[in-house]
Formats: C-alpha cells, structure tokens, sequence
C-alpha cells in the first residue's frame, strides 16, 4: 500500500468526474447489507424447496460458508487491497479499491463495497462455485453470503460507533491499530483467526493495551 496516505478524521473524496460513477462508488450500509442478507435468505428457501440436502447438512455447510468467507476477506484485505504499488497503475488501482479509505476512514459512504460490483460478484461466484459443488452450493453460498454482510456490519460499526464495553472491543482496537498505527498488520476486521494464524496480529492488538486504547480515542474523535 502507499505508505504516504495519512488518515483524515474528516471528509471525503471525489473519484471520479463523471457524476454517475461517482454515485456508484457510494453506498449506504443499509443497502448492501438487504441485498445479502436477502440474496442468503432466497439461495436457502431454494435450498429447502429444489434439494434434497438434510437440515444438518445445510447448517455443516452454511458454517464452513461464513468460516470461508472470513479466510476470503482476510486475503482479498492483505494481498488485493493492499497490493504493492510499484506501478503508477497500481498506485491508481489500490487508491480506487482501498486507499481512499485508509485517507479518509470516517467516509461512512465507502465502507462498503459498491452494491452492484458486489452483486456481480456473488452471481459469479453462484455461477461457479454450482459447477463445482452441485447442489451444495445452495447451502454453502448463503453462509458465505451471511458472513460477508457480518463483516460489513462490524466495519461499518468500527468505524461510526464507540466501542462497546465488552469482549467485543478487541475488534475496535484490532481495526484502530490497523489504520492508526500499522497498515501491514491485522487485516482480520471480522475476526482475528487468520491473523493468528499467519502471523499478522501484533501484540498491542485486541488486549486493550494503553497504546492501543489510546489509538482508539484518537480514532473515533
């Protein structure tokens, strides 16, 4: 990623000139978060209705969905958002995808992803993953579904709420020291497993330590 973008605790930022792509790149969370949860809720009713799947198989391969999708959101934040940027279209690449972001992190329009890129991308993966997976796919994409709108609904509450009182803090300061403090660590926004798991997790992160409590008061001025 850019080293050089510094966050702005205020503001936002114009991509585009053209005024439609720019209303495209903007979202409110409220919309993406009906369409997958809906999008979810019809792949299961098909589920029900078009295969033979038993309940206990549908919840095994609805878990391992929402569990795939927190190994998928780990490595699309580590290795595409925050690719390298040694090509001036890289640089322009990672700005558009995530950078913007990172500059402007309180820019409640960009925390999530444009609805329809997002819809495409869930057909697509529909698409494909039925290929392979036959019928199971009606089980398995619908918690992958779920988890994605999980993941949108901790990001945008990281972002726009205080934290809560709770064991659930740990995921306002795993974000905080990811914006405020180091960009090439904790990119887990959902959960931490994956950070555990390769390596990424510092050691101020999610224990609540002064440096990392502090970090998250300056954030959420």
């Amino acid at each position: 990623m850019n080293t050089e973008i510094k966050p702005k605790y205020k503001g936002t930022k114009q991509l585009f000139e053209n005024p439609f792509f720019e209303r495209l790149s903007r979202t409110h969370i409220s919309i993406p978060l009906i369409i997958f949860f809906s999008y979810a809720g019809c792949l299961l009713y098909w589920n029900t209705q078009h295969t033979s799947l038993t309940a206990g198989t549908t919840i095994f391969l609805f878990m391992i969905g929402m569990l795939a999708f927190t190994w998928v959101e780990y490595m699309v934040h580590r290795y595409l958002f925050h690719m390298k940027t040694y090509t001036d279209l890289r640089i322009k690449m990672q700005y558009i995808m995530h950078g913007v972001h990172h500059e402007f992190p309180k820019d409640k329009d960009r925390l999530a992803m444009p609805p329809l890129l997002s819809i495409t991308i869930a057909t697509l993966l529909l698409l494909i993953l039925k290929v392979i997976m036959g019928v199971f796919v009606f089980a398995f994409l619908p918690g992958f579904l779920v988890g994605y709108a999980a993941y949108l609904s901790v990001h945008y509450m990281v972002h726009a709420y205080p934290p809560p009182k709770n064991a659930l803090k740990a995921l306002w300061i795993n974000h905080s020291v990811h914006h405020y403090k180091d960009g090439e660590v904790v990119f887990g926004v959902s959960s931490p497993l994956w950070d555990y798991i390769y390596g990424t997790m510092t050691a101020n992160a999610g224990k609540g330590s002064n440096n990392s409590s502090s970090d998250l008061e300056v954030a959420q001025t």
